[in-house]
């Protein structure tokens, strides 16, 4: 099978991945991963990270690194170890409960027309809120066996018209396995709707190169669900990388987390879902952080995320507005919420309070209280 042959022995280098090894495989290879490496950088003492590091992998790439400028602010929480990883016990290793709703290894099985496939363990930077924190970075989770496990589920599973790309990060595969895979995806009959869950555009825009590119437009109806969750990583670098997919026709949503000390405010929200849009990038979710062990120091209580969609309702363009969602524990799936609007609901009519805090009175039944014009 072309997906077997080539996890074993990719084809031999062209012109285009020579490049890529010049290009975003360089900035990975230079990536931070030990504690002597953060501290000749920082000029500071990180030893009381070393059984953080012990647990949960380390990786900085040279260009995600450049986006800090001072210790502690929203970049460097995103992919700096903090000891509270450790320290902080509450939560769970896998909250969402995707291990008992894996069928086969690699495969998760939540609803009853989509799966996610984990095709990768590796990502451009190891963000510290992940969700898969307990997975990311092992060798052992992503293997031949799983992802050749994941097709023959796929295939005989006709209720399956959806497939969620993820991992780890799929757009660090190699370019010719990618392709693969999208092929076997492709040659399944049930299997209409194909997506991508990917951090690069925003962590490594480098590696979206024209090859990738060209290679992902031939597999439509392909959709991209990215990731930015602040506005200073929305860089000429990320907007390049944003513009080759859209220009390729490739949909992109953006999926934010919610996270203390990184986004918890209006304001940076406000700029970062319209920056979004400016790049061709529709924000998709705002998610209330999982319930992850080893993340609590970026929980933020459920009303701040109220608070802030009430906020941005209303101040900026409707196309802004994602969708705030929890993932609730246990594998119950994603529920969203809203503000409270609806002040009072009474047989004819409801009250309601818009964004500027004035009450109206809306009808229940417009066709019955209104006169035909």
């Amino acid at each position: 099978m072309d997906v077997e042959r080539s996890f074993d022995n990719p084809l031999p280098c062209r012109k285009a991945q020579q490049e890529e090894w010049r290009g975003w495989k360089s900035l990975l290879a230079r990536s931070i991963t030990s504690i002597p490496k953060l501290e000749a950088h920082f000029a500071l003492r990180f030893q009381e990270i070393a059984s953080v590091l012990a647990r949960y992998p380390m990786r900085i790439n040279p260009y995600y690194l450049s986006l800090i400028k001072k210790v502690g602010d929203p970049i460097y929480r995103q992919c700096v170890p903090d000891p509270k990883e450790i320290a902080d016990t509450r939560g769970l290793e896998d909250p969402l409960d995707e291990g008992r709703l894996s069928p086969v290894p690699g495969l998760i099985h939540r609803y009853p027309d989509r799966v996610v496939f984990l095709v990768s363990n590796q990502c451009a930077v190891y963000c510290r809120f992940c969700n898969r924190k307990r997975m990311v970075g092992r060798p052992d989770v992503v293997t031949r066996e799983t992802i050749q496990g994941g097709l023959e589920y796929i295939k005989k599973t006709c209720s399956v018209r959806d497939v969620l790309l993820s991992g780890g990060d799929p757009l660090l595969l190699d370019t010719r396995f990618l392709q693969c895979i999208l092929k076997e995806l492709r040659s399944i009959r049930h299997v209409e709707i194909i997506r991508i869950g990917t951090r690069v555009p925003c962590t490594l825009p480098q590696r979206i190169t024209s090859d990738l590119v060209n290679t992902l437009k031939c597999f439509h109806p392909l959709y991209i669900n990215t990731h930015f969750n602040h506005p200073r990583e929305i860089t000429s670098e990320a907007a390049r990388a944003c513009g080759m997919l859209a220009d390729a026709g490739i949909p992109l949503g953006n999926q934010t987390v919610l996270l203390e000390g990184v986004n918890d405010d209006t304001r940076t929200m406000v700029e970062l879902v319209q920056r979004l849009l400016q790049i061709r990038v529709r924000p998709y979710y705002l998610f209330q952080a999982d319930l992850v062990k080893g993340t609590a120091h970026f929980w933020t209580p459920i009303q701040k995320g109220l608070q802030i969609m009430a906020a941005i309702q209303g101040h900026t363009s409707g196309m802004c507005l994602p969708h705030f969602a929890v993932d609730l524990p246990g594998g119950g799936g994603k529920v969203p919420l809203l503000p409270d609007y609806v002040l009072e609901t009474r047989p004819d009519h409801i009250k309601v309070k818009n964004y500027m805090g004035r009450v109206f009175s809306y009808p229940t039944d417009p066709g019955k209280t209104q006169s035909a014009p």
